[in-house]
């Protein structure tokens, strides 16, 4: 007020114009109104330096010792010994915040199973000194990615048990050369997983993402789908646009059903993530994110996969997904189930899900017995569990039993033997089935003429 009535070249007025012309310049390096008021208005998100992250395996040590050996399997196994432990703290004590990410992992999964004791058969978890409060199924479509495979597990596997989440792995591996249907292959995994009865949650992964912040809960939200993965560094840590929901996300069982599961016609690369977003949004729910302080990943880089080829056809399918989710998606979901292998790390789903459409149909050789005869095709053993196995395929060997031919690429790597040559069906293979809060769940959907082999149509 003093400066009122003065002339344009006296000081005081000049003080009010470089004052004027400062908080422009601010203004606008904030990035606008939105900049100024966050700076204003004080977060509640944590703020994290990235610059100095923990080792993934830090406070790995303060877990205990396990209530069960590590090769038990049955519900009833797993249950004793737990009915005295209290609920797990909320928010885990265990976590450290930013982990360093090793893109490349020197370990094989002889040494990543040795530096995870407390991981059972099939990549199931419990906390040995609580009982969980979370029961989270994390679900990796597959192929051909083998040392991406051995990076995810070195990394996740701690990552998710300083969290204390009763978890399991699962990797559902395409077989054949047909090209690569990365949601058909969720649809897949979430409909085995929740033949194990216990999971609450379901987390879709890509094999090549990894998590940079444990303080990223592998959790759902009850009220909306989630997705994870908001700021990636190939993305420059931001989300690449609002409707983004690819690489990971989470989902309730009611929330994967109320949608129709994911679409089954995307082969090739690109389009399924915004499909499932647009069904998220027309099944009535929304979103949801966690801040981008949080939602930090690392993306493993590698050149195009053979047999993954942009799809010419995704954006002529996205057009057509309002008038086409309720009849494609879960109800109209067929694959073949060709075995279900309970490795230490993780459980291997391998399927045959159908050939792709737009390409001729290709008929695969029998497969041929050392001895000659004419045996159904069997499927490569889990991916990357050749070094896990040696001892078991030469007990196989010496008692008679057929080995099977072994390339040295990253397809044809995955070695083992099944006796008989034959394959083993899920229900020969149920392995560990662990205690649960969630009960049956019943997709409630009619099974399709011609549809899943090998599997039923009711979760069980």
């Amino acid at each position: 007020m003093l400066c009122l009535g003065r002339s344009l070249d006296s000081p005081c007025t000049l003080a009010l114009l470089v004052g004027f012309q400062f908080a422009f310049v601010v203004y606008f390096s904030l990035g606008g109104f939105k900049g100024l008021v966050s700076v204003l208005v004080r977060s509640a998100d944590p703020e994290f330096d990235y610059s100095k992250p923990h080792d993934v395996y830090t406070n790995l040590s303060q877990l205990g010792a396990p209530l069960i050996h590590p090769e038990t399997t049955g519900a009833t196994a797993l249950a004793s010994g737990r009915e005295h432990l209290k609920d797990c703290p909320d928010p885990s004590p265990l976590l450290v915040g930013p982990v360093a990410v090793l893109l490349s992992s020197s370990f094989s999964l002889d040494q990543i199973r040795d530096r995870n004791p407390l991981v059972l058969p099939g990549g199931r978890y419990l906390p040995p000194d609580c009982e969980p409060r979370h029961h989270t199924a994390v679900i990796i479509p597959y192929r051909n990615r083998q040392a991406h495979l051995r990076a995810l597990l070195y990394h996740l596997h701690p990552f998710l048990q300083r969290q204390q989440l009763h978890y399991g792995i699962y990797i559902v591996h395409q077989m054949g050369n047909s090209t690569f249907n990365r949601a058909k292959l969720l649809n897949v995994g979430v409909k085995e997983a929740l033949k194990d009865g216990e999971w609450q949650c379901l987390f879709l992964h890509d094999v090549d993402l990894l998590p940079e912040n444990d303080h990223n809960l592998y959790v759902c939200d009850p009220k909306s789908p989630k997705h994870v993965s908001v700021a990636m560094d190939k993305f420059r840590y931001r989300l690449p646009y609002p409707q983004y929901f690819g690489g990971v996300s989470a989902l309730t069982p009611d929330q994967y059903m109320k949608m129709n599961g994911f679409p089954n016609q995307y082969w090739g690369w690109g389009g399924e993530d915004d499909d499932i977003a647009a069904r998220v949004r027309l099944s009535g729910m929304k979103i949801t994110r966690p801040s981008v302080a949080v939602g930090h990943y690392k993306m493993i880089k590698h050149r195009g996969d053979r047999g993954n080829e942009e799809n010419p056809r995704r954006f002529d399918l996205l057009i057509r997904t309002r008038s086409n989710w309720k009849s494609d998606g879960l109800n109209s979901l067929t694959y073949e189930l060709l075995s279900k292998e309970l490795e230490p790390l993780y459980t291997n789903l391998s399927v045959h899900i159908g050939e792709d459409p737009r390409k001729p149909q290709k008929t695969h050789p029998p497969y041929k017995s050392p001895e000659g005869s004419q045996k159904k095709q069997t499927p490569p053993q889990a991916p990357g569990s050749t070094d896990l196995q040696k001892t078991q395929k030469a007990k196989k060997d010496a008692a008679g039993g057929p080995g099977r031919e072994r390339g040295g690429s990253v397809s044809e790597g995955q070695g083992g033997s099944h006796q008989d040559g034959g394959v083993r069906k899920a229900n020969e293979t149920r392995g560990v089935a662990l205690p649960g809060r969630l009960g049956n769940h019943s997709f409630g959907v009619p099974a399709q003429e011609g549809g899943v082999k090998n599997v039923s149509a009711q979760v069980t």
